[in-house]
């Protein structure tokens, strides 16, 4: 059995989420509207923009997560990405938020396109490592989600401040306040990166898996396809955070065009997140008192009918209605935190039992990596909507079906993406009993492997 995590390792360890979720809700909440609100660019060359900003970024994570499995220092196989990582990560988030002295079109959306693909490079770079840290500081279930529940405390405390803050900061996302969006860059730039040397001082690894043979990256990539716990995580958790990136990107659209409540932004947003980081326990308890899978899919499901009655509002509706609403949602966005983070891990073992190794950077590089080439896709499909409907950056009254475009992209769609991420969890196979088999068979394998080499 494993030794139960400290609560300073737990807290250390969480803390470092804080710069990850900061910086990539800030990317996913405001980088469209400040792309088109702010900068000028058409709804069609921001899309191009993020398109190709995000698909540049598909080599980096197996890349990385491939390294990373094969570093050998002093203080581990991750934690050096953190220490030497970290100032790039704030300074490449800072560009993404610069407006160049460009008027051309083409010229703007090239530039933001180089600086997004740097941002995704030197995020990668600190956090893959950071995310194979979880199944080698515990091998325990239960374990896995008390560690996940105080990471996702920290990133959905910084997923709230970066829906409050910065429009406080920036006062409204139009063109005269350009300074002051670039000014916010910087200031969560900084703020997001030093995180990371918290973590690294406060963890160690397992010095077991820094002996073990570094794995070839071809029986890495074929450990992953055949890992059948890992592929169906990896469905659940792809469809998960493709709507939750979905609403995190349209939901200021949404507040601003549907329910024309813009100068309630903070205060809406941060009910939810509120609301969010007070639901976390509550996951983690039924994830304890029933088992990772079908906590998902209670949590799941509940979000998802919230947002299909999201989409009735309009606005006439009372505020206290939008609140109560956004309280519900907060509820399901723990759960959405919480339990695909706390079920990947548990792949780890399985795998280690089918091919004697371990290859958690590959497995988290493939994780992020789907998520990427998912949201490459929806993000710059979801801005090609707006184009479509008629969307006119910061008309005092957009088009009717400008309005149901944004009123689709933060229900329906969102909605049958978590539908489908609650089929591919009543598809996983590895419930806590069955979880436990293996680390039994691991153990005593481990167990006969020490007794052969004395």
């Amino acid at each position: 059995m494993s030794e139960p995590l400290s609560r300073r390792t737990k807290l250390l360890y969480g803390v470092g989420d804080t710069g990850f979720s900061l910086t990539s809700t800030i990317v996913g909440a405001y980088l469209a509207i400040f792309l088109t609100d702010v900068v000028g660019l058409s709804a069609r060359v921001a899309a191009a923009a993020i398109f190709v900003g995000r698909s540049w970024d598909y080599v980096n994570d197996p890349l990385i997560g491939y390294i990373s499995d094969r570093t050998r220092t002093r203080w581990g196989r991750r934690r050096p990405f953190l220490l030497f990582g970290f100032q790039p990560f704030a300074l490449a988030f800072a560009m993404l938020w610069w407006r160049p002295p460009f008027v051309d079109q083409i010229a703007l959306g090239a530039y933001y396109a180089l600086a997004y693909i740097l941002y995704e490079a030197a995020a990668t770079f600190v956090y893959m490592p950071y995310f194979a840290l979880t199944p080698e500081l515990t091998s325990d279930y239960d374990e896995r989600t008390s560690l996940t529940s105080y990471r996702m405390f920290f990133s959905i405390l910084a997923s709230l401040i970066a829906f409050t803050l910065p429009l406080a900061f920036v006062g409204g996302f139009s063109p005269g306040n350009a300074p002051r969006v670039w000014a916010m860059g910087l200031i969560f730039g900084i703020g997001g990166a030093l995180p990371l040397l918290l973590t690294f001082a406060g963890t160690r690894e397992r010095q077991e898996y820094m002996e073990q043979k570094p794995p070839g990256i071809i029986e890495s990539l074929r450990a992953a396809v055949k890992n059948r716990p890992f592929v169906f995580s990896v469905g659940l958790y792809l469809l998960t955070w493709v709507a939750v990136k979905l609403l995190e990107s349209t939901l200021l659209y949404f507040v601003k065009y549907v329910v024309r409540r813009e100068e309630r932004s903070d205060l809406i947003m941060g009910v939810i997140f509120v609301v969010a980081i007070f639901a976390l326990p509550l996951w983690a308890w039924v994830s304890r008192h029933m088992n990772k899978r079908w906590a998902y899919v209670a949590g799941i499901a509940f979000w998802a009918v919230v947002q299909l009655v999201m989409i009735t509002l309009n606005p006439s509706t009372g505020l206290a209605l939008i609140l109560f609403l956004c309280t519900l949602a907060g509820v399901g966005v723990a759960a959405a935190h919480v339990i695909p983070w706390s079920i990947i891990p548990d792949a780890i073992e399985w795998d280690e039992l089918q091919t004697g190794e371990r290859h958690e950077g590959m497995f988290y590089s493939l994780i992020t990596l789907a998520q990427k080439v998912a949201t490459s896709l929806a993000l710059p499909l979801a801005l090609l909507l707006l184009d479509l409907t008629g969307y006119v950056p910061n008309a005092a009254q957009q088009p009717a079906r400008a309005v149901l475009g944004i009123r689709l992209l933060a229900g329906p769609i969102p909605a049958a993406l978590l539908c489908g991420g609650i089929l591919f969890a009543l598809l996983y196979p590895l419930d806590r009993e069955r979880y436990a088999e293996v680390r039994r068979t691991l153990e005593a394998r481990r167990a006969q492997d020490t007794e052969n080499v004395a």
